[in-house]
This record gives structure tokens, sequence and C-alpha cells, in this order.
């Protein structure tokens, strides 16, 4: 049998409609990568938008003091929060062992705060005099005494940060003493008793010298161990507001309160 013949023209058109088709597909997928990128991104926003269930949980987390930032932040940041963070031991060492020394000659040893003062004054002040008297003598500089004054504008500043904290305890007491919040002035008659117990136990230079050995070691404490102390803390607060909770019902919602004055509306 004869084969049949081979049609050039259409050949040559076959070739066409293929390199037509396979380009058409190309540009089509082109067109769908900007797509798919956009896509991609609106992806990644929503899924940065969307809070993760870490973050939730970690959010509703039981935190002492209901604190939200770390414990460098509530500290008031900068270098005393790294002193009493122990962020450079060698200086909150330095701190706490000026302070124990201090400390052992006021306490132990029966020394006077004044009485120091007055020997350290004598002391100095007898250095620089005779140094500065014997250098023509000894043929060496007299001693480069600093020149030392206070700003006027440190104590302005130190002046009114006080006059607010004062003001702001005298209007707290205010409040307390009016008999509007039962519960604050409950917990503020608590708090003062055991500051009177604690005081019969330390004179005030034993007291502050423990108040500041613990803030040297507390919040450091917390630091490491916070998911522990959280936990326990939160386990306390719970079985506090229980026992709290029979308390109200049985003895302070049965004593009268005073009358709430309305606040006027501007």
């Amino acid at each position: 049998m004869a084969e049949p013949e081979e049609i050039p023209g259409a050949s040559l058109m076959e070739k066409i409609y293929s390199h037509h088709r396979s380009s058409s597909s190309s540009s089509s997928s082109d067109d769908d990568k900007p797509s798919k990128k956009a896509d991609d991104v609106k992806h990644k926003a929503e899924e940065h938008d969307m809070p993760s269930a870490h973050d939730s949980v970690k959010s509703n987390k039981f935190r002492i003091f209901g604190r939200e930032k770390p414990v460098h932040k509530v500290l008031g940041g900068g270098k005393p929060a790294d002193v009493l963070l122990w962020r450079d031991k060698k200086v909150s060492g330095s701190v706490l062992g000026g302070a124990t020394v201090l400390w052992i000659f006021f306490e132990l040893l029966e020394y006077h705060l004044i009485t120091l003062v007055c020997h350290m004054l004598i002391l100095s002040l007898g250095v620089f005099f005779l140094w500065s008297n014997a250098s023509s003598i000894i043929n060496k500089a007299p001693p480069e005494i600093p020149k030392v004054q206070i700003p006027e504008k440190c104590v302005l500043d130190l002046a009114s940060a006080l006059r607010i904290e004062l003001n702001k305890g005298f209007y707290v007491l205010r409040e307390i003493a009016s008999g509007r919040d039962l519960r604050t002035f409950l917990i503020v008659i608590v708090v003062l008793w055991i500051v009177s117990v604690i005081g019969k136990w330390f004179n005030f230079l034993t007291l502050f010298y423990l108040s500041f050995v613990l803030l040297h070691t507390v919040p450091v404490i917390y630091e490491k161990h916070d998911v522990q102390i959280d936990a326990f803390a939160e386990k306390a607060w719970i079985e506090i507001k229980k026992q709290y909770a029979v308390f109200d019902a049985n003895v302070l919602s049965k004593i009268p309160k005073g009358p709430v004055k309305e606040r006027k509306k501007d």
C-alpha cells in the first residue's frame, strides 16, 4: 500500500499551534504567580494579626500584683533595677556588702551615726590640711579638692516629687478614714498591726537593713522562678478570696456603712 503523503503546510500549522499553546500556558502561569504571592502575604499577615494560643494563655496567666511587664521594668529600669537584679554581680555585691558593714558598725559595734560622721570628717580634713601645707616642703602638688555644689533643679525636682507622693498618701488616708471602703480599711489596719509587731522585734536600723537585703534577694529569686511562684500565689489568692467571701457574708455585710457622697458631675 502506498503511504499517505505528508502535507508540509499541515505540519507547519501544527508547530505554530503547539508553540502558541505553550506560550499561552506559560503566560497564564506567570499571571498566577503574583496572585499566589499576594495570597501568601495576606495569609501571613492574618497569621501575624491573630494572637497565638500561647500568647493568649500567657496574657491570661496569673501574675503577682497583676504585673504585665518584666520584673526589670516593674523596678523602674535603669541602673537601680540592674543592681537589685544582680545584672553586675560586682556592683550588687559591693552595695550589699557596704550596707552590711554599716549595719555591723551601728548595730553590733554600737557605733553611732553622728560619731561616725564626725570621726570621718576629722580624719579627712586633717589629711587634706596636712597635705596642703606640706606640699611645698616635699615638692609635691597640693591635693585637688573638688568643688561640690548641689544643683537647684535637682533639689526642686526632688521636693516636687516628694510633695506629690505626700499628697497622694494624705488623700489615701483621708479616703480610708471616711469609712467608704471597709475592705481597704481592714487591710491597712492589719498591715499596720503586723509592722508594729515586727517593730517590737527589731529596731529601725535593723528593720531598714532587712528591707534592704530583701530588695536585693526577693526580686532576683522571683525573676528566676516566676512560674512556680506565680502558680503558688494563684492558689493562695483563690483560697484568700474564698475565706474573705465567707467573712464578708458573715461579718462585713452586717456592719453599717457610712454615707456615700455622690460626686458632682461637671
